[in-house]
């Protein structure tokens, strides 16, 4: 029987060790320049705030300079793509939102794969979608407006900021789970189709809590419920459509950081270990949920296992929906 000499076991051992030792300092010396964080979105919204908020935090706590690049288009493929094909060190990072899970279901190809290309450093905040109506409508609960809804089959509709966006995808989900038919109405932004629903054009908006906010406190819309599992800490007293009518029901945007695949675990460590530290600042809070976000930061396991989840979950609400896949 063959045995392994001591002199090949103790080049082995000092192999690993060197290894370890390099990754180790791999780790202390990043970032040793300039980090990028890749907004696939225009700049002004909240992915973009989101994404410049951590980068001045970064750039204080690394002594390196955090610059955002905005590359919008394609519901965030453009962007996306930019960061798959950057090499994997950790200076180019990707501020995505709910579009990354949603756009495999959406388009017959993709420019990269959502699984292999990108890995995940950590969830930073989660933007629940609120359910509004016009006041005109005389549902003040949402199993009043279910009941309303079933008896009018096709009558009634409903606005969203866009196809495929979180509150297009909160809005299907909520028809399919009632068993409604609701005609959607896309607009081009929250704004414009909050201003609709103000004017009566449209009848039933799922908005983002922020965009909702103004409307709510005139009056000039009616708040049922909002789509995350828990009550919003921004419209406390409003329920969740979970507990209001759908137990299991929940639909929520949400933002995170990937680096570009084969990314070293010890660099994403480092970048996740940051983001936890960003809690203890109350003024980074506050700027979340002044965007209605409430800011959850994860491990990258954790971001890896809802990424898997939701590309599944919402390839059925797509399906359902009727939503025909697009040509790139």
């Amino acid at each position: 029987m063959n045995c392994l000499s001591p002199n090949f076991l103790m080049r082995t051992g000092l192999l690993l060790l060197a290894a370890l030792v390099a990754a180790g300092a791999a780790a202390q010396a990043y970032p040793s320049r300039t980090v990028r964080i890749i907004a696939p979105i225009a700049p002004g919204g909240a992915t973009d705030v989101f994404a410049r908020t951590l980068a001045v935090h970064y750039a204080e706590a690394w002594g390196q300079q955090v610059v955002v690049d905005n590359r919008p288009g394609a519901g965030g493929m453009i962007g996306s793509e930019l960061v798959a094909k950057s090499p994997p060190d950790g200076y180019t990072l990707l501020m995505a939102y709910t579009s990354h899970v949603v756009n495999p279901s959406l388009w017959t190809r993709l420019p990269y794969d959502t699984l292999r290309d990108f890995a995940p450093v950590t969830m930073v905040a989660e933007v629940p979608s609120v359910l509004l109506l016009h006041p005109s409508l005389p549902a003040k609960t949402v199993p009043e407006l279910i009941q309303f809804a079933r008896r009018r089959p096709h009558e009634l509709d409903y606005g969203t900021s866009g196809i495929a966006t979180a509150a297009h995808m909160a809005a299907a989900l909520f028809a399919q789970r009632a068993g409604l038919f609701l005609t959607h109405v896309p607009y081009k932004g929250g704004a414009p189709a909050i201003y609709e629903l103000i004017g009566g054009q449209i009848s039933i908006l799922f908005s983002s809590v922020a965009t909702a906010l103004p409307a709510i406190r005139a009056g000039r819309a009616r708040a049922l419920a909002v789509t995350s599992l828990k009550r919003s800490s921004v419209l406390p007293a409003l329920p969740t459509l979970a507990e209001a009518a759908l137990p299991g029901y929940e639909a929520i945007g949400w933002f995170a950081l990937f680096a570009p695949g084969q990314t070293s675990g010890t660099v994403i460590h480092r970048i996740n270990t940051e983001t936890l530290l960003i809690p203890r600042q109350r003024e980074i809070r506050e700027r979340f949920q002044a965007h209605g976000a409430e800011f959850q930061p994860s491990s990258s396991a954790e971001l890896d296992e809802r990424v898997r989840r939701e590309i599944v979950k919402w390839r059925e609400v797509v399906r359902l929906a009727g939503i025909a896949p697009m040509k790139n």
